[in-house]
């Protein structure tokens, strides 16, 4: 998973492994530690809800799993606040 900091809120692509993970209900986390602090971001199939506490953000995809899933789709949009975007990026080393 890869996250982009954007003005508008956060851009997230994912690989066709990560699709299925999440189809399979799992949670994708991407995190970086620091001393005194971190960050981290989940994409969480069980959930609808965008939730955020002390640099943790959890974003809940139920609702737009199946659209996320569909071929004719590149990517869904979450208004937020902050506005999330999750993109497809299927490269050739996974087909």
């Amino acid at each position: 998973m890869k996250v982009r900091l954007t003005s508008r809120g956060l851009r997230v692509r994912i690989d066709d492994l990560e699709l299925a993970a999440l189809q399979r209900g799992e949670v994708l986390t991407v995190a970086s530690s620091w001393e005194g602090g971190g960050w981290s971001l989940s994409l969480d199939p069980r959930q609808e809800t965008l939730t955020g506490q002390a640099g943790a953000l959890r974003v809940g995809v139920s609702g737009v799993l199946g659209e996320l899933a569909d071929p004719q789709h590149e990517g869904v949009t979450l208004a937020g606040p902050p506005q999330i975007t999750v993109e497809k990026e299927f490269g050739p080393q996974h087909t």
